[in-house]
């Protein structure tokens, strides 16, 4: 499953769930504005901007990134 970590008013969140959602991936939503126990977890892992985008296989990316979201659809 993929997990999207999201905040509120950001664009690259709404196309990244956008994208998914127009091919047909399912994925489960973190939005750490609503969330905040997740933003200690995506910190760990370096990343300091949403969306990040975790993919069933442990990888992940942040940033709105069509190439790597192709791969799911």
């Amino acid at each position: 499953m993929v997990t999207v970590f999201s905040k509120n008013n950001c664009i690259q969140c709404k196309m990244t769930k956008k994208f998914l959602e127009q091919h047909n991936v399912a994925f489960v939503e973190h939005n750490i504005d609503e969330q905040p126990e997740f933003v200690d977890e995506l910190k760990a892992n370096g990343f300091m901007a949403t969306p990040v985008v975790q993919l069933p296989d442990g990888n992940a990316f942040s940033g709105f990134r069509p190439d790597m979201l192709r791969g799911l659809a």
